[in-house]
């Protein structure tokens, strides 16, 4: 690809800055990004206006793929005290702050999970997910792709257009 995708330009915004904001439109702060390398987190910064907490996270192995990345986060002492976790990949740069509260008010009491769905398929780097059974579930080594381990445990699915869902990993995707 050659082009790091957090850094692709929409109207005037990288991908990594729009996702902050409609996390932080949601009320969702502090945000945690977590990056590859310390200069991410200057590259990055540098592109993300109107979000006022950033908490920035070194991977401790770089260019995880998600699974591990998402099972890496979980082990940290910090999430022992939250309830919920909203994931949100930077490949979504259409999701706005109504989607993240959709999920929310959606998330029923049995639920492991929400994650947003286009009509054909879940989209689980975009889930709210209750920290606890995330963690048993991915700590015991299951590396079968995350909408099939999603799919496993209790959970809902919000029906969204498939056009906020569409997944961006080349600029031949904008």
């Amino acid at each position: 690809m050659g082009m790091d995708k957090a850094l692709f330009s929409i109207d005037g915004r990288t991908m990594i800055c729009r996702m902050a904001i409609s996390l932080s439109e949601a009320g969702l702060e502090p945000i945690r990004i977590a990056v590859s390398s310390p200069e991410d987190v200057e590259e990055y910064g540098a592109t993300i206006r109107g979000v006022s907490s950033i908490e920035w996270v070194l991977d401790s192995t770089p260019y995880l793929g998600p699974i591990d990345a998402i099972a890496e986060a979980l082990v940290d002492p910090q999430l022992d005290s939250i309830e919920l976790l909203q994931i949100a990949a930077v490949d979504y740069p259409w999701v706005s702050a109504e989607l993240f509260q959709s999920l929310e008010e959606g998330l029923r009491d049995a639920d492991s999970l929400i994650m947003p769905h286009d009509g054909e398929r879940g989209h689980p780097l975009l889930a709210l997910v209750r920290v606890e059974p995330l963690r048993q579930m991915l700590l015991t080594g299951d590396r079968r792709p995350l909408h099939r381990q999603f799919g496993d445990v209790p959970h809902s699915i919000l029906l969204e257009d498939p056009g906020i869902l569409r997944n961006v990993n080349s600029p031949e995707d904008l």
